[in-house]
């Protein structure tokens, strides 16, 4: 590797620096934050300016926020990014810490559409596919999908589905029980199922956001049960979180809701 070429360092951490607060900046602001000479900030910020990384605020003297030049950048990224890629790409990742089937679904009316798949490299482990569709209520990502609707919008989804079907004995079946599951989804920002899919299975699953914080996808980890236990639940949570967490970064989410 080449090293690394400082201005340029510099010039990034500036427009790091407008992500943060309400996006605007005077070159003060940013000699306190980088801790650099003012001269320095000066020349850098009259260069990202000039180049419409910057623009000036109007009616705030000496004050800037981003320029259009990010925004062309963003999006020509966003064009080229691919959902099913990227969701591949985590999932890997995440199966390489735990060794455990790791999913990445969307949502298509009320069921899910698994569209990245790494399978655990233990005998004992879940079978599915790329391309599989189940009911969204009786799966861990399904329930966080649904979850992140809008009250009126998953009312008429639900009326148009009618009965809910069960793929075991413990599957949610009314309504009335999904609609309680998933307050406690919102209120978790986690969802789990316990055999509601497959007799041996348990699972958990975490939201993937988008750019605009829509959820988009969801991220699960799914194990056996004679794998599953409460301190691995603890554990498989978390690391759902954070492989859906770093989906959505790979997606241009910034944090928050």
């Amino acid at each position: 590797m080449g090293r690394l070429v400082p201005a340029v360092t510099r010039a990034l951490d500036i427009l790091e620096l407008f992500l943060e607060g309400d996006g605007t900046l005077s070159a003060p602001d940013i000699v306190r934050a980088l801790n650099l000479p003012r001269t320095t900030v000066h020349e850098l910020v009259t260069t990202l300016a000039a180049r419409s990384y910057l623009v000036p605020v109007p009616e705030q003297p000496g004050r800037y926020r981003l320029g259009v030049r990010g925004y062309q950048l963003g999006s020509r990224y966003a064009e080229k990014l691919d959902l099913a890629a990227e969701g591949q790409r985590v999932a890997r990742e995440v199966a390489e810490t735990c060794d455990e089937t790791v999913h990445v679904a969307i949502l298509e009316d009320v069921d899910v559409i698994y569209i990245a798949k790494v399978d655990s490299t233990h005998a004992v482990r879940m079978v599915s596919a790329n391309g599989r569709r189940l009911p969204a209520h009786c799966t861990s990502v399904g329930k966080m999908l649904l979850a992140s609707l809008p009250e009126e919008e998953l009312n008429l989804r639900l009326q148009e589905c009618g009965e809910l079907v069960a793929l075991t004995p413990d599957s949610i079946t009314g309504h009335d029980a999904l609609r309680e599951e998933l307050g406690t989804v919102r209120t978790l920002g986690i969802a789990v199922e316990h055999r509601e899919a497959n007799p041996d299975v348990s699972c958990v699953a975490a939201p993937v956001r988008d750019s605009s914080g829509a959820v988009v996808a969801a991220l699960s980890i799914s194990v056996p049960m004679v794998r599953w236990s409460e301190d691995r639940e603890r554990e498989l949570t978390e690391l759902a979180a954070k492989g859906a967490a770093d989906l959505s970064t790979s997606l241009g989410h910034r944090g928050g809701r």
